[in-house]
């Protein structure tokens, strides 16, 4: 009775260590659509950055749209007020 016992545990431990090497077809599976959703995680990635880089050139165009224009007022500004000192210093009394 003793080696039928051991037989037992022996054919067990042997059925139970086999099927714990065993890869699953999962496995590559699982790989595979792990690759697939980095790839898509970095379209999507470079579709944000892409979208954000348009919205800031956008924002900045505008700004650097309107600062100009305030510049080139406020330079004809002071040159129309340099131009009217000239005038009163030129003037006869």
């Amino acid at each position: 009775m003793s080696h039928s016992k051991y037989i037992s545990v022996l054919l067990l431990s042997v059925a139970m260590t086999g099927t714990s090497f065993a890869v699953p077809p999962q496995a590559d599976q699982s790989a595979k659509q792990d690759m697939k959703n980095a790839g898509n995680s970095t379209k999507d990635a470079a579709k944000d950055t892409g979208q954000a880089t348009k919205t800031t050139a956008k924002t900045t165009g505008h700004t650097v749209k309107k600062t100009t224009k305030k510049a080139a007022n406020k330079t004809g500004q002071e040159t129309e007020k340099g131009g009217q000192k000239v005038e009163n210093k030129t003037q006869p009394n």
